[in-house]
């Protein structure tokens, strides 16, 4: 068998193929990465209208059992047991040293006790299986695998989707409920990975290639690969787990405590809570930070950075050009004594030092619809 034969594929496969997408592997899969606009149309399109993202490899499931909030709250330290029905939280899924081992969105849907989850796509068998295996006895876990998961992001994002399902367009940032799109069952939420507006449909892979010829019937919705997907988060200062975030890790040094729910830094009960709230009271050592490096080229992942004497204070984790900004963004961790927004830093490129400044995150702002 060929690494390629060896790659899953989502129930859009074929509709990937069709639409004349360079198919690449990413987490397993057999994935999009562009199509023939190009990653900069792509970009820019879904920042003015919408894009449509195939994002079915990511891992969905829910949590059964008499409590299943208070049983995530073990392995997370987000306020699960404070979410109301239709609501939605990002959590951070932690290792007993306190590193994160994956991050993930939680739901709680109307009327039902089970908690809905989606992790990603490259830690999803082991995600499963730690929530398994440490809250054995207390919940059972359901994977999802026959279910596809479609991104419409965007800021025509809500106009395109009220028109296959009435009334959604009232939905407001990170609320979720049940809902039919297009004559197609789906749990909709309103969120994403790009900064912009928009939604997370998830549907029977059987109607996934349905619903996503619906949605590009729309003139204002274009088929967007993983590349544009990468500099919209980046863009957006959004972690990528395995790259910005990962084991080594912990929340505060990741800028992440805002993750962690009031009541939580108090009551603490998730895994390495009182090493985590000690860096969250005194401080790390390191800090992730937003970084614009001067000139066009992109500073890529795994770039040192220097300090103005040339000292080694850090590393580039995720870096490219953001075609919004037309001019280059990273972020990585640096001692904190650089983390200041305006600090001076060099970028060693080639064995010679590229000016750099610290910069506020996220580099483009922000346009989530959030309720009153």
């Amino acid at each position: 068998m060929t690494d390629a034969e060896a790659l899953r594929r989502t129930p859009l496969y074929a509709l990937h193929v069709e639409l004349g997408a360079k198919l690449v592997p990413f987490a397993g899969y057999e994935m999009p990465v562009q199509y023939p606009a190009g990653i900069l149309k792509e970009h820019l399109h879904t920042r003015e209208k919408a894009g449509l993202f195939d994002v079915s490899h990511m891992g969905q499931a829910f949590l059964h059992g008499a409590n299943p909030a208070a049983a995530l709250e073990k392995l997370a330290p987000s306020d699960f047991i404070g979410l109301k029905e239709g609501q939605q939280r990002y959590g951070l899924l932690l290792n007993a040293e306190g590193g994160i081992k994956d991050d993930f969105m939680a739901s709680r849907l109307a009327g039902e006790s089970a908690m809905y989850l989606v992790v990603n796509a490259s830690m999803k068998d082991s995600d499963f299986a730690h929530i398994s295996r440490e809250l054995a006895g207390e919940v059972a876990l359901e994977q999802r695998p026959d279910r596809a998961l479609l991104a419409l992001q965007g800021p025509a994002a809500g106009a395109v989707l009220e028109k296959l399902s009435p009334g959604i367009d009232s939905l407001t940032f990170m609320r979720v409920r049940r809902a039919v799109v297009a004559g197609v069952e789906a749990i909709v939420s309103r969120t994403g990975y790009t900064g912009e507006d928009g939604f997370e449909i998830s549907v029977g892979g059987q109607d996934a290639e349905k619903l996503a010829r619906a949605l590009l019937a729309d003139p204002d919705v274009m088929p967007i690969g993983l590349g544009a997907r990468d500099s919209l988060r980046l863009e957006a200062g959004l972690c990528l787990y395995g790259h910005d975030i990962d084991e080594t890790t912990d929340p505060a040094e990741a800028n992440l405590v805002w993750a962690i729910g009031k009541r939580r830094k108090t009551e603490k009960g998730f895994p390495a809570a009182d090493k985590i709230m000690e860096r969250v009271l005194n401080g790390t050592a390191r800090k992730r930070v937003g970084i614009r490096p001067e000139g066009r080229a992109p500073a890529r992942e795994g770039t040192e950075i220097a300090d103005k004497t040339g000292r080694i204070i850090g590393k580039i984790t995720s870096g490219g050009f953001g075609p919004s900004l037309n001019a280059p963004v990273a972020m990585g961790y640096v001692e904190s004594a650089f983390a200041a927004d305006g600090s001076e830093i060099d970028l060693i490129v080639r064995g010679k030092p590229v000016p750099a400044k610290v910069a506020p995150m996220p580099f483009v702002p922000n346009r989530y619809k959030r309720g009153a």
